[in-house]
Order: structure tokens, then C-alpha cells, then sequence
């Protein structure tokens, strides 16, 4: 074997070696579910069964209405966005059941609350997010049982659907 022919299969190894270690790496990103990441600071991220579907992004509020209801605690105008259209920006309607099962919550509060679809899709419970004195979001809802402040979610930033 001359000199050259070991010098071309030097290279052929080290180029097999280099393709591989590239293709273990790119299946490893693959997994890890890199693909998809919410977009920027203050997105809150959606996920349905598991799946980074979305984040909901600041910007995203300008595409939605603005309802509002005053609760009766301290009589304060509760004013924002629906979870129901803030879901419907990232999840089609058809993958979502009256019993699918909503939970927003927030990290720095170790808090959360959970609303049906069904719930959260009546624009009479003003199943919402809020705008925060702070210019964070708290999810907040006219609902009896979601109806105090108490039960609200300040800070909110993240939103699990499981389907039943």
C-alpha cells in the first residue's frame, strides 16, 4: 500500500467520523424538542397533551377582543383577554373538548387553576388574563369558584390542555 492510498483512507475516516458525530447531534436536537420554543421574554408558552404548541406573545393582544367584568369582592373593572381566543391562536377548536382540561399557572407563585374547555369557551364566565399592576398577566374569572382573588393566578406563564 503506497503512501497516497493511506493518506486517502485517513481522510475517508476522519470524514465518515465527522458525518456521524453531525448526524448523532442533529437526531439528538431532534428529540429534545428544540424545534419549537415560545418566542421572546413574557410569551407563555401552550402546551396540548404534552406538545409545545405555541407561546403567547404581547403581541398577540392586539389580534384579540378586550372584555371586561367588575368583581364583586372590591368592585374593581377586571378588563382583558380570553383564554378561550388566546388558546384559538395557536390550537384548532376541533382538538379541544367540552371536558379537555385547562391549566394555567404560575412559576414564581407555585400556583395554578384549572378550567374545563366548556368553561373557559362561555364568554359569560370571563375566563380571562388581566394586565397586572406590573405588566405581567393574572388569569382571573367571574366564576364562582375562580371568583375571588385568592384564586386568581398572578405572574401566569404557562397554559396546559389535556385532552380526555
Amino acid at each position: 500500500m503506497t503512501q497516497r492510498t493511506r493518506i486517502l483512507y485517513a481522510v475517508a475516516a476522519l470524514v465518515l467520523l465527522v458525518g456521524a458525530v453531525l448526524a448523532v447531534e442533529a437526531l439528538r436536537r431532534g428529540r429534545s424538542g428544540t424545534a419549537l420554543t415560545p418566542a421572546g421574554p413574557g410569551s407563555i408558552p401552550i402546551y396540548l397533551d404534552g406538545r409545545l404548541v405555541g407561546g403567547f406573545q404581547p403581541g398577540d393582544v392586539e389580534k384579540l377582543d378586550t372584555v371586561r367584568f367588575v368583581e364583586p369582592e372590591q368592585g374593581k373593572t377586571e378588563e382583558g383577554w380570553l383564554l378561550r381566543d388566546v388558546i384559538l391562536l395557536y390550537v384548532q377548536s376541533e382538538r379541544l373538548q367540552d371536558n379537555s382540561l385547562i391549566t394555567v399557572s404560575s412559576s414564581s407563585h407555585n400556583k395554578s387553576a384549572q378550567v374545563t374547555w366548556a368553561e373557559a369557551d362561555e364568554v359569560s364566565n370571563f375566563v380571562m388574563f388581566d394586565l397586572s399592576n406590573r405588566g405581567t398577566l393574572k388569569f382571573v374569572s367571574a366564576m364562582e369558584r375562580l371568583g375571588t382573588r385568592d384564586k386568581w393566578v398572578q405572574d401566569a406563564d404557562r397554559i396546559e390542555i389535556e385532552s380526555p
